[in-house]
């Protein structure tokens, strides 16, 4: 083996690792939203306290993806693709550690609930956002690592079902807060919960962008695309 080919078979070795790293820290987000909703539905403070300390993995996980991402950057000087999948690396894994966050905000939410004990408000809509959410950071990681820029369409399309529970659960907990003045703490409570969950539905959202970026080379962030017509007008359509 020539020192030309051990050099192409040790850099896609590593991009092979990167892409496993990325996946494991996705699935450990996940896990951590799950177990950070079922600790509010359940009122658990056990699975809310394993939420926050599960979060310090996630933070290793994105700097070791940062790390390896930039010594290939420095190193191979790739090009084309592979220059789009390490950059799109580092974004994606600075994503999923905001999605770690939202996770132990949510935790903290839970905490704060069981301390209240207060009148019970119903939890509208969350766990049907947790479960959309959920499955759109999967499918986004997935578009992202097979560069499937349908499937991240697909994801970004996803958003607004998202967005619409969160804007139906705000007029619900509206409601009982205005005739039952003791439910407004933990109403208030449970919409920062689903604005969490909203958010990890855009960070999803976000990848579900980078993966049609990375496929396509063409950025639809902001939901701006461009095309041929658009570009010899100097103009863009939203």
């Amino acid at each position: 083996m020539s020192p030309s080919d051990a050099g192409f078979r040790h850099f896609h070795d590593q991009l092979s690792t990167l892409k496993q790293r990325l996946l494991d820290m996705s699935a450990r987000a996940e896990e951590l939203v799950e177990l950070a909703v079922d600790a509010l539905l359940t009122r658990d403070k056990e699975k809310a306290d394993q939420v926050i300390l599960g979060d310090r993995e996630v933070d290793l996980l994105e700097v070791e993806v940062e790390t390896l991402a930039i010594e290939l950057l420095a190193l191979q000087q790739p090009m084309a693709r592979d220059l789009r999948f390490l950059i799109g690396a580092i974004k994606v894994s600075s994503d999923l550690e905001r999605v770690g966050d939202h996770a132990v905000n949510i935790a903290q939410c839970a905490l704060r609930l069981i301390a209240l004990r207060a009148t019970a408000v119903p939890d509208p809509e969350i766990e049907d956002m947790a479960r959309r959410a959920r499955r759109m950071l999967a499918d986004a990681l997935d578009a992202f690592i097979r560069a499937d820029g349908q499937l991240g369409r697909a994801v970004c399309k996803a958003d607004d079902q998202v967005d619409a529970l969160h804007d139906s659960m705000f007029r619900i907990l509206l409601t009982h807060m205005m005739a039952d003045a003791r439910t407004i703490n933990p109403s208030l409570e449970l919409l920062l919960v689903s604005r969490n969950l909203e958010r990890v539905a855009d960070l999803a959202t976000n990848i579900g962008e980078d993966a049609v970026f990375l496929a396509e080379g063409k950025s639809i962030k902001h939901r701006f695309e461009f095309d041929a017509k658009d570009a010899e007008a100097g103009g863009s359509t939203a």
